[in-house]
């Protein structure tokens, strides 16, 4: 687990951790903080405080629950020196665009992704093997068909069959 490689004191670990997390802390913080400057400040706090106390994460939580707890307990020290208690108006949050799907879309994606998986677990058993590898685990269709041991030809026709089927099963709500 690369959090035990890096509380062993594996700089690898240590470096890899900050590439998988460095971007994603500095967003969240900029967002909070309203400004580039102070959120590579913030950031770069975040992860010296995290480095020292690396040994307190017991793995009760994701490595990711961690870090951002940590980059929170960060900024709202920082906003008490600051004497920053009050927090952005409504107007500045509307200035900020997320890049990621909006609450409403988000949630709409995850009933459409729970209909689809519900809808794949309904389809003939000799289909879905390559539901799983091709789009699930992002296979390629050569990769797939060496997996299951079949011609990349067979691995197309069962992804059609299993398409077809799936439309049958998955009705357009109407409008």
């Amino acid at each position: 687990m690369l959090c035990e490689r890096a509380r062993q004191g594996e700089m690898a670990a240590a470096s890899e951790l900050i590439t998988l997390f460095y971007e994603k802390i500095f967003v969240w913080l900029r967002r909070l903080s309203g400004n580039d400057a102070d959120a590579e400040d913030l950031t770069q706090k975040t992860f010296w405080k995290a480095w020292q106390s690396i040994d307190s994460y017991e793995g009760r939580c994701s490595f990711s629950t961690w870090i951002h707890r940590v980059a929170y307990h960060i900024y709202v020290d920082w906003r008490r020196q600051q004497g920053r208690l009050s927090y952005p108006s409504d107007a500045w949050w509307e200035t900020c665009e997320s890049s990621g799907p909006s609450p409403l879309q988000d949630a709409m994606d995850r009933d459409l992704a729970r209909v689809l998986y519900a809808a794949v677990e309904q389809i003939d058993e000799a289909f879905r093997p390559v539901i799983y590898l091709h789009y699930y685990e992002g296979l390629s269709l050569r990769e797939t068909a060496e997996v299951l041991d079949v011609a990349p030809s067979t691995v197309k026709y069962r992804l059609r069959e299993a398409l077809r089927n799936l439309k049958s099963l998955i009705k357009e709500p109407s409008k």
